[in-house]
């Protein structure tokens, strides 16, 4: 390896050298995710949870969308979760289960607001 590989490996496993980088990681492991949605689940500030962002994105590893007032991430570089669970199996964890990141999401998009049944027709007062 090279002066210049390596420097370039450096900067990627400084990009993941970080908790909150590798829980978005898998969290966007099921796909595209808005940023309330990785908020909700992080339990972390928008401004905080976009910053990690702006750190994965630089690194090549995620892309954004923007949708209205929405921003939206997915991971354009799926070798990086191979990376996630060959770290996982060097210390020991159980692999990253399809589909656990996106139940009982308590974000805004995913949980909406109750609303009110319809009255029928008799029971409205006159």
């Amino acid at each position: 390896m090279n002066h210049a590989s390596a420097e370039r490996h450096a900067r990627l496993f400084k990009a993941l050298m970080h908790p909150v980088r590798l829980q978005i990681l898998d969290l966007l492991r099921d796909g595209e995710q808005c940023v309330c949605h990785l908020e909700a689940h992080l339990g972390q500030r928008q401004a905080y949870v976009s910053q990690q962002l702006a750190i994965l994105r630089k690194a090549g590893l995620v892309a954004d969308r923007r949708d209205g007032p929405n921003n939206f991430y997915r991971i354009i570089r799926p070798e990086v979760l191979t990376m996630l669970d060959t770290a996982r199996a060097i210390a020991g964890e159980a692999s990253a289960t399809p589909g656990a990141s996106s139940n009982a999401c308590p974000c805004r998009r995913c949980a909406p607001a109750p609303t009110m049944p319809l009255l029928r027709k008799e029971e409205i007062p006159c």
